[in-house]
């Protein structure tokens, strides 16, 4: 009789338990619907600000289906709160520490003099201010060296596009004889002899150390590396005196007669698409080939990937081979229509700016400038 009792009462607890459950998940699932109503109702009516409801309804769908094993980095405003991250590399603070660490780690270069955060130094805006890169025993590189900011939200890496993932592209320069002239394998042989490499491994992986983990550690902390809350995306967000005047007037001319929204659009202010601007062709002759070494198409030949504009006051350089050392100059080289050539993008064409006009389209890219942030966990 005591036993049917218990059994009764806990049947009548579990009921109320899943009742409760199924309660809230519906209260859940009722807010969702009314932000996503909200925000169709916006999307029709307010183009501006379905965009930020939209990101609400994201980030309520996140908060549902959070995954324990996973972490997200912080995102500053004016950038996607949904990253692509893939399946087989979730973020974790152990594996963004991790790189973060190899990222700074000289030893990954055959002289030791190199690591990856000497061409992409923080300090400048992950890039190196050099016209090409200069790898080990200062050998020349071929190419300006990019910026890493926002990187995880890339679609294909590199100038050309050679690599589709981070994981294959942060392996890249450590065999490049021009950048780092190690092998992979020579990199994971001396890990696995120091201890604490040995440790953080097994912390972020659970498993020694091999190569691909070693891509993964190194992918996961360039994904921590973010740039975004600049003027211009606080302006975008409603506040109205966050660009001057002339930065306004220049937002203005970019998405109108400066045609650069053609190529730098979207919250990364870049395609991932690839363009021939003309910059690879001189004296009638193709310098590079670009995207054409990759695909084999005529249509690639001297085509290169257009960089995120976001820190773009810090990253002179300019253009796959530096070639352009100012913004005033990248402005002027639009301006005149770019290099004419055979395959030369039907988007770049005289401008006709003035001066004023130029000014102002620099005093706007220097609002993309902002406190980049990167994980240091």
């Amino acid at each position: 009789m005591l036993s049917q009792t218990y059994a009764q009462q806990l049947n009548e607890v579990l009921l109320a338990f899943f009742f409760w459950l199924s309660a809230f998940v519906c209260l859940i699932a009722l807010v969702v619907f009314v932000v996503l109503a909200v925000s169709v109702f916006k999307l029709i009516t307010e183009p501006a600000a379905a965009r930020r409801s939209l990101l609400t309804v994201v980030l309520l769908a996140a908060l549902c289906v959070h995954n324990t094993h996973a972490e997200a980095p912080k995102v500053p405003l004016g950038l996607d709160l949904y990253m692509p991250v893939p399946e087989s590399n979730p973020l974790s603070p152990d594996k963004v520490s991790l790189g973060r660490r190899l990222f700074f780690e000289r030893r990954l270069s055959r002289d030791k003099s190199l690591a990856c955060a000497v061409c992409h130094d923080p300090a400048k805006g992950f890039t190196d201010t050099r016209t090409v890169s200069e790898g080990v025993f200062h050998r020349r590189g071929t190419r300006n060296v990019p910026t890493l900011v926002n990187r995880g939200y890339g679609s294909a890496f590199f100038w050309d596009g050679r690599t589709s993932t981070l994981e294959e592209q942060v392996l890249e320069p450590i065999q490049n004889p021009l950048e780092m002239d190690m092998t992979v394998d020579e990199v994971v042989a001396w890990l696995r002899h120091d201890r604490h490499y040995r440790a953080q491994f097994r912390q972020g992986f659970g498993s020694e150390v091999n190569r691909e983990d070693l891509a993964r550690a190194l992918a996961s902390y360039v994904r921590s590396i973010l740039s975004g809350d600049s003027p211009y995306d606080r302006y975008m967000n409603g506040e109205e005196d966050a660009l001057s005047a002339e930065a306004r007037e220049g937002l203005r001319l970019f998405r109108g007669k400066g045609n650069c929204i053609t190529c730098h659009v979207g919250p990364n202010l870049t395609d991932e698409r690839f363009h021939n601007t003309g910059v690879a062709r001189r004296d009638g002759k193709l310098t590079d080939p670009g995207r054409f070494a990759v695909t084999g198409k005529d249509q690639d030949r001297g085509a290169f990937k257009p960089p995120t504009l976001r820190e773009v006051a810090r990253t002179a350089p300019y253009m796959h081979d530096g070639s352009i050392a100012t913004l005033v100059g990248v402005i002027d080289y639009y301006d005149r229509g770019g290099n004419r050539n055979p395959v030369l993008d039907p988007e770049i064409r005289p401008l006709h700016l003035s001066s004023a006009e130029k000014q102002d389209i620099i005093a706007f890219l220097r609002c993309l400038n902002s406190a980049t942030r990167e994980d240091r966990k």
